[in-house]
């Protein structure tokens, strides 16, 4: 998948994934793989959650085009990759209440800049 296109979302629109009874199958250890690691994902993407818990429903029997919903979302991934450097601010702070009512605050925001996270998480899949 190193040289193959882009897509610039996880699942498409159009694409109503069901049972698909007369699919061509697809090895099952494969699909259950990428499934698995893409659901290792699932915590710190939010954007593919929806996708990727649409293709495991699929696991028991999986046909062509249910891999090929997976490999869009794969695609995507790619796609975030490439995508340019991010700048990611990590945030803490304290805040004192007397009863009810804010007294004083304090925020710090400290940058580390660092690729996308999608870099290392696409490795992990691969």
């Amino acid at each position: 998948m190193e040289n193959c296109s882009t897509a610039a979302t996880p699942m498409s629109s159009s694409s109503k994934l069901d049972k698909d009874d007369g699919g061509q199958s697809v090895n099952i250890t494969a699909y259950r793989g990428l499934i698995g690691s893409l659901l290792y994902l699932n915590v710190s993407r939010p954007d593919i959650q929806f996708s990727i818990g649409v293709c495991a429903r699929f696991q028991a029997n999986p046909k062509l085009s249910h891999f090929t919903t997976v490999k869009r979302i794969l695609k995507y991934l790619k796609e975030i990759q490439n995508g340019a450097k991010l700048i990611e601010r990590v945030t803490s702070g304290t805040c004192q209440f007397l009863g009810v009512r804010l007294i004083s605050w304090f925020g710090k925001k400290q940058t580390s800049v660092a690729t996308c996270t999608a870099k290392a998480e696409y490795l992990v899949v691969l």
